[in-house]
């Protein structure tokens, strides 16, 4: 799997299409599903973007909670019962549930942020002030990325 790397800006066209960056749509070109799975985050106003095979890794964690954990329902509700797999038409793009857009109050364009293994759909403007509160953020705790080989 390829990682979700950069920010790049689309627009919305009249009918509500949006195209996916290149490198993103290459990102999953190796999967089974030829498409994103999309649902609203639960941490920010933005639209969180996974790849089925991601998706699929998060159902795996899920089912190491217990059965009846109140921490499982809820999760699941937000991850798997809100959950869009969005094909990808012949030019890369995708159309975004209205209700999505509202969440991340998205109107006219849309910010895709890499994250990695995932990435974000947000409202530029909206974006530019999370940035700059995370990068306070790491200012203040100053974390220590350990890299393993």
């Amino acid at each position: 799997m390829s990682l979700f790397l950069s920010s790049y800006e689309n627009r919305l066209d009249t009918k509500g299409r949006i195209s996916v960056p290149a490198s993103f749509r290459a990102a999953v070109s190796d999967e089974k599903f030829a498409g994103v799975v999309l649902f609203r985050s639960f941490t920010h106003n933005c639209i969180e973007g996974v790849s089925m095979s991601r998706m699929e890794q998060m159902a795996t964690a899920t089912d190491k909670m217990g059965l009846f954990d109140n921490d499982l329902d809820n999760l699941t509700a937000m991850l798997f019962a809100d959950a869009r797999e969005l094909a990808f038409d012949v030019t890369g793009r995708v159309i975004i549930p209205s209700d999505m857009l509202e969440h991340a109050g998205i109107t006219d364009s849309a910010l895709f942020v890499g994250r990695g293994n995932s990435f974000q759909i947000w409202n530029p403007s909206e974006f530019k002030k999370a940035q700059a509160q995370a990068l306070q953020n790491l200012r203040n705790a100053r974390p220590n990325l350990k890299i393993s080989e």
